[in-house]
C-alpha cells in the first residue's frame, strides 16, 4: 500500500467525531479547522496540498492550487506519530451529521465527493479535483464544474449533514436526487441532470428546476439535509420569516407573547 494503514473509531450519533489511531511514523492529513484533540506524541505540521511524499515543489504548488479551485484553503494539516507507542488524534465535523469512512481500495481507488465534504485521510491519499464534463451539469448540477476526488488505496473520511443513505446502483439503474443531497459517488457512476418538467412543477413545486440524475453501476451516498438548506432556514427565521403552524405569522407571535 502507498497510503499509511491507519485505524479509526467514529464516536457519537448525530454530532460525531472521528478518532484516528496512529502507529509510530504513521500520519493523517486533515482540513484546517477540523482538529479536536490529540495525544502528546502527535506532531502537527501545516503543509501545502495533500502531503504526498513523491511530490516536488511544483507538484505541491499544483496540488494546493487545485484545492483553491474547490473553495478550500491552500494548506492542510498533517498529524504524525513521533512517539514510541500508539497515539490518537481526534477530528470533528463542522456541522451536525454523519462521518462516512471510505476504504478507497474497495472502490477501485477513487471516489468523487462534493467540494466541502472532505474531513481527513491517511497520508498518501491524493485529494484532487474532478471537472464536470457536461456544460449543463456544471451550470445547474448544484456542485458547479468542480468537485473533489479522493484517490489512492487508504482510508479517507467525508462528512455530511443529516442522515446518510447508501445505495448500490446496478448497470443502467438510475436514481434522481435533489442536487444538494449528493455527498459522494464512485467513479463509474454517471452524474447528469434532468429537467423537473411541467410549468407548475417548475414555478411552484419548490424543488428547483433540475434533478441530479445518477446512473450505475456504482455506489452513491446521499444526505437527508443539505447544509445550504439548513442554513437557509436558520437565516429565514432569524430575519423574522414565516412562522410554521400559524396563518397569522408574526401576529400570532405577538398574541402569544413570543415576540418581545
Amino acid at each position: 500500500m502507498n497510503a499509511h494503514e491507519i485505524d479509526y473509531r467514529i464516536i457519537g450519533s448525530e454530532m460525531q467525531c472521528l478518532e484516528i489511531e496512529l502507529d509510530p511514523q504513521e500520519s493523517v492529513v486533515a482540513e484546517a479547522g477540523s482538529f479536536m484533540m490529540m495525544d502528546n506524541g502527535i506532531k502537527m505540521e501545516t503543509i501545502f496540498g495533500d502531503g504526498r511524499g513523491n511530490q516536488g515543489f511544483f507538484g505541491k504548488l499544483l496540488s494546493a492550487g487545485k484545492r483553491v479551485l474547490t473553495g478550500e484553503s491552500l494548506f492542510m494539516t498533517a498529524y504524525s506519530n513521533i512517539g514510541q507507542g500508539k497515539q490518537r488524534v481526534t477530528f470533528a465535523a463542522p456541522y451536525p451529521g454523519k462521518i462516512i469512512p471510505l476504504d478507497l481500495s474497495q472502490f477501485q481507488g477513487k471516489v468523487i465527493c462534493q467540494k466541502d465534504a472532505f474531513l481527513c485521510a491517511a497520508r498518501g491519499v491524493e485529494i484532487g479535483i474532478e471537472f464536470q464534463k457536461r456544460l449543463v451539469t456544471g451550470l445547474f448540477g448544484g456542485e458547479g464544474f468542480i468537485m473533489q476526488k479522493l484517490e489512492g488505496d487508504g482510508w479517507a473520511f467525508v462528512h455530511s449533514c443529516g442522515t446518510i443513505i447508501e445505495k448500490t446502483l446496478q448497470p443502467g439503474e438510475t436514481l434522481r436526487v435533489d442536487t444538494g443531497c449528493i455527498v459522494a459517488f464512485t467513479q463509474h457512476v454517471d452524474y447528469d441532470i434532468q429537467f423537473v418538467g411541467g410549468i407548475k412543477n417548475t414555478l411552484f413545486g419548490g424543488e428547483g428546476v433540475f434533478f441530479a440524475q445518477l446512473t450505475g453501476p456504482g455506489k452513491v451516498w446521499i444526505q437527508s439535509l443539505p447544509f445550504s438548506r439548513l442554513a437557509g432556514r436558520v437565516l429565514m427565521y432569524s430575519r423574522g420569516g414565516k412562522e410554521e403552524g400559524s396563518l397569522l405569522g408574526g401576529l400570532g407571535g405577538l398574541l402569544d407573547g413570543d415576540n418581545r
